[in-house]
């Protein structure tokens, strides 16, 4: 009762100036998930979540990692597949899953951290093999993760495993999974392996930056989820049927982008860019609609 009434009273607080409240500070003042049917709202980085459910903090293979931040929560559909995946680590031979961020009680955008995230369709899982799941929330909160991908991004480090390799297959062959965040090194150590029969669950797995530490799965929205908007699909998965281990790869480890040429010096100053909106700038009115009743919700 008392989390619904601050969460009301931040929602409709006067804002010096007349500016509209900032939403990840309305979202990150919810507290507990809303009393609703459970759904994912908008686009997994403009969003909020209706009857989110907690991740238990602990479980028989699993803990949910840097509690204070209050985000081990998701859509009834991620809580159930973390919970199988981190059975599957055990196949592998790790003792299960150390999880990391998944979204806040209601979702949307975070003060902190993630630009996605929003629609509790998304956990962080940490690369450390957990080496006990009894740690306690203070040991949660200094304990970190290993990074996985050299410094000049091209290859793994000696922290890579074949049970790594095992895992983010396990991760992707789950038919709920729309893509699997990882460094391009990542990527490219799993092709280097590929076999043909690979393309169905490979080509789920994609490189992009900040993924040193851990991989972030995201899950397709669930059967009936209206208001949920799925991700377009990308050229080689609707055209060529590829794993991504091509072009797409080769784009990752170019010289071009990881060591881009310095701007030539100009005669004229450039005009300033202005900054493109951001999930840390969105107002309540640039989300879905259905967010604020996600908010004044109990």
């Amino acid at each position: 009762m008392i989390a619904r009434f601050l969460v009301i009273a931040a929602l409709f607080a006067p804002v010096p100036g007349g500016a509209e409240q900032l939403a990840n500070k309305l979202f990150g003042a919810a507290k507990a998930p809303s009393q609703q049917e459970a759904a994912p709202i908008g686009t997994y980085a403009r969003g909020c979540a209706a009857g989110n459910v907690e991740l238990p903090e602990s479980g028989p293979t699993w803990q949910a990692m840097r509690l204070s931040r209050n985000r081990n929560y998701g859509q009834p559909v991620l809580v159930q597949y973390l919970e199988d995946l981190s059975v599957k680590a055990t196949q592998i031979g790790w003792k299960g899953l150390y999880i990391g961020d998944m979204g806040q009680p209601r979702g949307g955008p975070m003060t902190s951290g993630h630009a996605s995230h929003q629609i509790g369709l998304d956990a962080d899982i940490w690369m450390l093999p957990p080496t006990s799941l009894t740690l306690s929330r203070a040991e949660r909160e200094k304990i970190s993760s290993i990074p996985v991908r050299s410094a000049d991004q091209r290859s793994v480090t000696k922290n890579w495993t074949p049970q790594h390799a095992a895992l983010l297959q396990a991760a992707a062959s789950d038919p709920r999974i729309e893509r699997i965040f990882v460094a391009a090194a990542v990527k490219i150590a799993m092709c280097k392996t590929a076999k043909p029969a690979d393309k169905s669950w490979l080509q789920k797995i994609r490189p992009i930056y900040g993924h040193d530490t851990h991989f972030h799965v995201r899950l397709k929205c669930p059967a009936g989820a209206s208001q949920c908007q799925t991700q377009t699909p990308t050229v080689s998965q609707l055209s060529k049927g590829g794993n991504g281990c091509d072009e797409t790869l080769q784009w990752w480890v170019s010289e071009a982008y990881l060591n881009p040429p310095k701007p030539k010096p100009s005669a004229k100053p450039a005009k300033p860019v202005p900054r493109k909106k951001g999930p840390r700038d969105y107002t309540l009115a640039d989300l879905p609609a259905q967010c604020a009743a996600v908010l004044s919700s109990r």
